[in-house]
């Protein structure tokens, strides 16, 4: 069974086409605007002193009997603990008055945070050699003192890998 759908080509010089000529020239406008901010965008870069003597990481590999090479890589920031950090109650209480106004909370910015924890499990791999023909993120979760990315090698185990990373 086939359905006779509408013809949607959308022509601003036809007459009743599916969106008036404004409409379009916003939606063009629109397009160009997102398309010229995506190539402009870049990673944030990485002040090595902003992070140094503060973070704590750890590479976990897993070798399966088929050959697959699995990774996880951790990473912790110590951050010194502030004397006039808030108490619970005053948390609480912050939390209460963010609810009631009409301002959607943010969070923290976590880009130059996350830039680091990308950049510590690029050169760990580099280091190691554990993936050497790059690699699939299979999971990543980044807070703002901790972060975690899981992945899978592209490439299987060798010999060698079996007797470097025995898991």
């Amino acid at each position: 069974m086939t359905a006779n759908l509408p013809n949607l080509i959308i022509s601003p010089r036809k007459r009743g086409a599916c969106l008036p000529h404004k409409a379009t020239k916003h939606l063009s406008a629109l397009a160009f605007t997102l398309l010229l901010s995506a190539c402009s965008s870049s990673k944030p870069e990485i002040n090595p002193e902003e992070f140094a003597g503060l973070v704590t990481d750890s590479f976990r590999t897993d070798i399966k009997s088929n050959g697959l090479k699995l990774f996880t890589y951790r990473a912790l920031l110590s951050l010194p603990k502030s004397q006039t950090a808030a108490l619970p109650h005053e948390v609480r209480s912050n939390q209460k008055k963010r609810s009631r106004s009409k301002k959607r909370y943010q969070g923290p910015d976590l880009s130059g945070w996350t830039a680091q924890i990308e950049h510590g499990l690029q050169q760990t791999i580099k280091m190691n050699g554990y993936c050497r023909d790059g690699y699939i993120e299979l999971y990543r979760s980044i807070q703002y003192d901790r972060g975690t990315i899981r992945g899978e090698c592209n490439d299987g185990a060798n010999e060698a890998d079996l007797t470097k990373f025995d898991s």
